[in-house]
């Protein structure tokens, strides 16, 4: 093994944690930077970023390492969220210890936090992630958090298919964007309503290479809704789709390309709209 760990693509970071619920202390595993570890690939219709695995690191997954998982009673959330659980959940937390292990290990069994995490251990924080925020006030924004837990969860799903295949992986990814399209367009019904601020998130992702801010979620919302929404009730079909038309063409209200806005982007999003015209004229 090489002296100074040239070949590590994480490391444990020296900020301590501490879990609200169990009191339990804990360094969060961080992924390191530069170095050739990251390959950047493709973009996906889902705006996730593929990488490519490098021939000195091998396949490294970014997600993997974003939320953070108390090792002893597997709380887990973001990380600006972790220590500010609001005290009247902790007793909700301790009485769901034993149900939130057994029913996360029966998905993704041999977890251990406690280690370097794998593609396993990854998928399982996001799991835990999305369940979680059921804890938290509304002026978290837990909704549109548990969309984004979703989707990345369905994302390492996508890779430990590949890794596994004929598990089910793939179906449980299929699953995990379906709740997803539930949860980002329960997101914005909520926002429009009043009932819970979008303004507790600070980065709407949905992946960890950029942030797509309020348009982007726009879009995710339009494009779950498009792909993953109802299909076998022919009016119900043409509402949801009618719905994600409004949605998408809020974005091109919003001014031109940006920071934030990229061409691409606009470009991908004018490409659903046009789809999603079709659609409905056909």
């Amino acid at each position: 093994m090489p002296g100074d760990n040239e070949l590590k693509i994480t490391f444990q970071s020296k900020k301590e944690y501490q879990c609200p619920v169990c009191g339990t202390l804990f360094h969060k595993e961080e992924l390191l930077s530069g170095g050739g570890r990251l390959i950047a690939g493709q973009l996906t219709e889902e705006l996730h970023r593929l990488y490519e695995p490098s021939a000195k690191y091998g396949d490294i997954f970014p997600l993997v390492y974003q939320s953070i998982v108390c090792p002893s009673c597997w709380f887990a959330s973001m990380e600006s969220d972790f220590t500010v659980l609001p005290s009247d959940s902790i007793k909700k937390v301790k009485a769901d210890l034993e149900k939130r292990k057994k029913e996360t290990s029966l998905v993704f069994p041999d977890l251990d936090f406690n280690k370097n995490r794998t593609l396993m251990e990854g998928a399982a924080s996001q799991y835990l992630t999305l369940r979680c925020y059921d804890f938290y006030a509304k002026s978290a924004s837990p909704t549109i958090k548990q969309g984004l837990a979703s989707i990345r969860c369905a994302w390492l799903l996508d890779e430990l298919n590949k890794k596994f295949p004929g598990e089910n992986y793939d179906w449980l990814g299929t699953l995990f964007r379906r709740k997803a399209q539930y949860l980002y367009n329960e997101a914005l019904a909520r926002e429009q309503s009043g009932k819970e601020t979008l303004s507790g998130i600070k980065a709407f992702g949905p992946d960890t290479d950029k942030n797509y801010s309020y348009e982007g979620m726009l879009y995710m919302c339009a494009y779950l809704r498009y792909t993953f929404g109802p299909a076998h009730d022919a009016e119900e079909r043409k509402t949801s789709l009618e719905e994600a038309r409004r949605t998408i063409a809020k974005l091109f209200g919003m001014g031109k390309s940006s920071k934030d806005k990229p061409g691409a982007f606009l470009e991908q999003a004018r490409k659903l709209y046009d789809t999603i015209n079709k659609d409905l004229s056909e």
